[in-house]
């Protein structure tokens, strides 16, 4: 429903207005968020071939892969602010359209220059879209149980379309050719806005809240300094100069928005809402999860296919029992959330992940890959098990005039670990005596990172959603 009074809210377009069913807003708002994480990892298998097809240096090849996931994270809040303000549908579709038309011109590239422009623009088009999804789930599934299955398929969407990356791209590189790991979002894009329109009610909008352009510059340039600093120390080490200048700026740039936020009117992050335990414990939490499950993804693809010869297509089929897991796992926990809450859920997930990644740890150094199933299935298993209990008790703990703000913060803390995960794992690999022992230590860090999140999510995770921070 949309809420009359206080906020005004868009007009509906018509048709907009009308929903025929629970499942149609859910449908719209996993298929622009599958798109959005299929496209941070469906690239990797993907970039050999580009470069061979454009002639790209390696450097063009880097900024191929990793353009898009800067500007994804530095634009996150930002999206999440801009759909507070302006309506959280109207910015949702505004980054389908861009998210669309910037992959038609990625898989119509004629040389690296136009493919790393538009790999740029699809960034842009993804942090519009994922802030924004969050809360349109919130909007359109009100009650503690509904709210509870929409965000485990959510959250089911990020770790299928993370995993199945490999597999797809592989399959379309071989099949029809690289320009169709892009073209394939142009159907899919047309059905997400399709079905946004026809299916999800307006949003309300905040127009008295203007957006702190100061404090947006200062967060886009810490999470991008930050992003670049770690995905470049694993090439470059941690103790070259431009990182260490990288991480300096970075540090610098991140006090600067903490000092325009507790000055600003209209902040883009309000500091109090992070004094609330749960948003800020389950943030957290979301970081240390994606820390160890994209590590793992990213260091188990490189080992599949650098030291057992595999090749794209068969990495991706390697990789599947992680998928496999991570759909089951979510759906299972939106059901269970609302007998148990969702703090046994985040525990029980976080600690699985952990015997996960511990038993890849300890399994010696050529171990059979039946013996690495097993931990592949309960690091996915655990992760999207636990997924959906952090992703509501940071969306409940929210008023509702910020949900897109908390989405966007959530996302955000998700994507920096991922990248630490990555940037990790790919230092570990290269420095450690034998690319063996560096994914062990990779492992057992990550392990690590579940404990940790473990431990967090009981001191911060309720077991009932929490009561919203004050407005």
């Amino acid at each position: 429903m949309v809420r009359t009074g206080g906020p005004r809210a868009d007009r509906p377009d018509g048709p907009a207005a009308a929903s025929s069913g629970p499942p149609a807003p859910l449908l719209a708002v996993c298929a622009g968020y599958f798109m959005v994480i299929l496209d941070v990892t469906v690239i990797n298998v993907a970039v050999p071939v580009v470069g061979r097809d454009l002639s790209a240096s390696l450097t063009a090849i880097q900024w191929i892969t990793d353009g898009y996931t800067l500007v994804l994270a530095g634009l996150l809040l930002t999206g999440g602010a801009l759909g507070d303000r302006l309506g959280n549908r109207r910015i949702f579709c505004t980054g389908v359209v861009v998210f669309t038309l910037a992959s038609a011109g990625c898989g119509l590239a004629p040389n690296s220059g136009t493919l790393i422009a538009a790999r740029l623009v699809e960034g842009l088009g993804a942090a519009l879209i994922v802030p924004g999804s969050l809360a349109l789930l919130q909007q359109a599934y009100p009650s503690p149980a509904e709210r509870s299955r929409a965000f485990g398929l959510w959250g089911s969407m990020a770790g299928i379309a993370a995993s199945a990356g490999p597999l797809l791209g592989g399959l379309l590189v071989t099949t029809v050719g690289w320009r169709w790991v892009f073209f394939i979002n142009l159907p899919v894009g047309c059905v997400c806005l399709w079905l946004t329109l026809r299916h999800v009610p307006a949003s309300a909008r905040r127009p008295d809240r203007p957006v702190d352009w100061p404090a947006q510059i200062a967060l886009i340039t810490a999470v991008a300094l930050l992003t670049a600093v770690l995905n470049e120390a694993g090439r470059r080490g941690w103790t070259d100069p431009l990182i260490l200048i990288g991480a300096g700026l970075c540090l610098l740039a991140g006090a600067a928005f903490v000092l325009r936020e507790r000055v600003a009117r209209a902040p883009v992050l309000p500091l109090r809402l992070l004094r609330s335990r749960p948003l800020g414990g389950a943030a957290a939490v979301g970081l240390l999860f994606n820390f160890a499950f994209y590590g793992m993804i990213f260091t188990a693809s490189l080992y599949f296919q650098h030291e057992r010869g595999l090749t794209a297509l068969r990495t991706g089929i390697a990789l599947f029992p992680a998928v496999a897991m991570t759909m089951f796992a979510s759906v299972l926990s939106g059901r269970l959330a609302r007998r148990t809450g969702h703090r046994p859920l985040v525990v029980t997930g976080m600690l699985l992940g952990a015997a996960g990644l511990a038993g890849w740890a300890t399994a010696g150094s050529h171990p059979d890959y039946f013996q690495l199933v097993g931990p592949m299935m309960a690091a996915g298993f655990g992760t999207s098990f636990a997924l959906t209990g952090s992703t509501a008790t940071v969306m409940s703990a929210a008023p509702d005039t910020y949900s897109g703000t908390a989405s966007g913060l959530f996302n955000t803390t998700r994507q920096v670990g991922s990248a630490a995960g990555v940037a990790l794992g790919g230092s570990l690999l290269a420095a450690a005596a034998g690319f063996a022992t560096g994914l062990r230590i990779s492992m057992a860090i990550g392990a690590a990172a579940y404990l940790a999140a473990a431990a967090l999510a009981v001191v911060c995770i309720p077991r009932k959603d929490p009561r919203p921070a004050a407005d």
